[in-house]
């Protein structure tokens, strides 16, 4: 579907969908996550929405490159040598992909994020 207007990304819109975060990289607590998914491009390459998880921390291992604002919460990214990024409303980042480390939810995290993945 080729779009000719912008398309506002907001919390709520899109397709909306709900899960666990899955058992083998759980690290503690059981926190769920709520994706709503607002855009595709053509190449199925380029991935934007808004994403919210509750407490929790489980690992990370990037194959894709993601922007990410924070719109409320905080959580913390340490990376595989344990330098620690503490993140709260306000900050936006970007995770490499390659990048390997943990996510932990603090307080329910809110983000807007933006994925690009090397098309194969």
């Amino acid at each position: 579907m080729f779009m000719t207007a912008i398309l506002r990304i907001a919390p709520n819109l899109g397709d909306i969908s709900q899960a666990p975060i899955a058992a083998a990289k759980l690290l503690q607590g059981q926190p769920n996550t709520t994706t709503a998914h607002q855009f595709t491009n053509s190449q199925n390459n380029f991935h934007c929405g808004v994403w919210s998880s509750d407490a929790g921390k489980w690992t990370l291992n990037y194959t894709e490159d993601e922007f990410c604002y924070i719109i409320d919460g905080e959580a913390m990214i340490t990376d595989r040598n344990g330098r620690e990024e503490r993140l709260a409303k306000g900050d936006a980042f970007v995770v490499p992909a390659g990048f390997t480390g943990t996510w932990e939810t603090i307080k329910t995290v809110q983000k807007f994020y933006a994925i690009y993945e090397k098309a194969e």
